[in-house]
């Protein structure tokens, strides 16, 4: 949690998915609360309907118990009325439950936070607590109450004047009629406070969600570490990134004396060349500027490869391949030209050493 003025930072993914974890996110159970009474008052009369129906057949059928009493059929009855009951009642618990889900889904998802589980002696600390007491988080609660009881109260006020009336001339009225409208005005003044509540609620929640990520606000040394730990060091990464190009180029210069041929600038840049016929074109197993082309010569020199000295062969070659890639399509005649001409060289005798490409051959390529 970030209590520093220094914290200016938005929380990073990584930080709100360790919030989320340890349940340190915006919440407010009045959400579900009243969602679930809302729900319910539209679902109540068809539960009241169903109830009733059940119960009447139930009824039916112990007048009938009476006359013949047998424990069989008792049995029987007893089944049949927490049956009805059940069936009836299901819809209810079904429609507040999902009520309750959805609500909690609303709020970030259904995440249990497992940590909470967990005993924290700091929640003991008297000073905390009294601190608590009197922080904003308790004045927010103080203001929620009264606003609760002040919307209640005006609602139940509403709804009693409208019902007044009614109740004093309920005389004249059949009392099925005097039923339904008191039904009718509880299930109104039910509806009524659970809108009232729901905005409550969502106001809440807004509070919340501002607390909350207020809480977890950075500060910029906080942002930078946990870069540091998840992308790891910019300088242990350098020396990491260095040690591979050494490898690399170490296996690299290992190649070299595998190589068929050297192509150089003839100081500039090198680029070794091997052709395998049964795997296609010629393959760069090494190539290098400056002082790595000055490596690359002095290998093949000591593994005897041949050192052909070509400016534009060799500049293509280092311009238009990668390490272990086959040469384009377009340098195939040159390059052919050239292992043609070291073949004629080892045909003689050996073909170790510097060569320059005869005109003749350039012009032919």
């Amino acid at each position: 949690m970030s209590g520093n003025k220094d914290a200016t930072e938005k929380p990073t993914p990584k930080r709100l998915k360790e919030a989320r974890s340890e349940g340190q996110t915006a919440r407010t159970q009045d959400l579900g609360a009243w969602a679930s009474v809302l729900v319910a008052t539209w679902v109540i009369p068809m539960t009241l309907t169903d109830l009733f129906d059940s119960s009447s057949g139930v009824l039916h059928k112990i007048a009938k118990f009476i006359a013949a009493p047998d424990q069989a059929d008792a049995l029987r009855l007893l089944g049949e009325a927490f049956q009805g009951g059940a069936l009836a009642v299901a819809p209810l618990l079904g429609a507040t439950l999902l009520a309750v889900l959805a609500a909690a889904g609303a709020q970030g998802g259904l995440r249990p936070a497992m940590k909470l589980l967990k005993p924290k002696f700091s929640k003991l600390n008297p000073l905390k607590g009294i601190k608590r007491m009197f922080g904003p988080q308790s004045l927010w609660e103080l203001v929620k109450t009264l606003l609760k009881t002040g919307i209640l109260a005006a609602v139940l006020y509403t709804a009693v004047k409208d019902l007044v009336p009614v109740i004093m001339g309920s005389g004249s009225l059949p009392l099925q009629s005097l039923v339904d409208t008191l039904g009718s005005t509880v299930l109104k003044l039910l509806r009524l406070a659970a809108a009232a509540g729901l905005v409550m609620a969502v106001a809440d929640y807004i509070v919340a969600k501002r607390r909350v990520g207020k809480e977890l606000r950075m500060t910029k040394q906080q942002v930078k570490d946990e870069h540091k730990n998840v992308e790891g060091d910019p300088q242990i990464k350098g020396q990491i990134r260095a040690r591979q190009m050494a490898m690399s180029r170490n296996r690299m210069m290992a190649d070299i004396a595998t190589a068929d041929v050297v192509m150089a600038n003839p100081t500039h840049v090198a680029v070794a060349l091997r052709y395998d016929p049964a795997r296609g074109a010629p393959r760069v197993v090494a190539k290098g500027a400056g002082v790595i082309a000055a490596k690359i010569r002095e290998k093949a020199t000591e593994h005897r490869v041949p050192i052909v000295r070509d400016v534009p062969l060799a500049r293509a070659l280092y311009a238009g391949c990668e390490v272990g890639q086959e040469i384009p399509v377009d340098l195939f005649a040159p390059v052919a030209h050239v292992l043609a001409f070291l073949h004629r060289l080892r045909s003689r005798g050996s073909a170790a050493g510097t060569h320059t490409m005869p005109e003749s051959a350039k012009a032919a390529a």
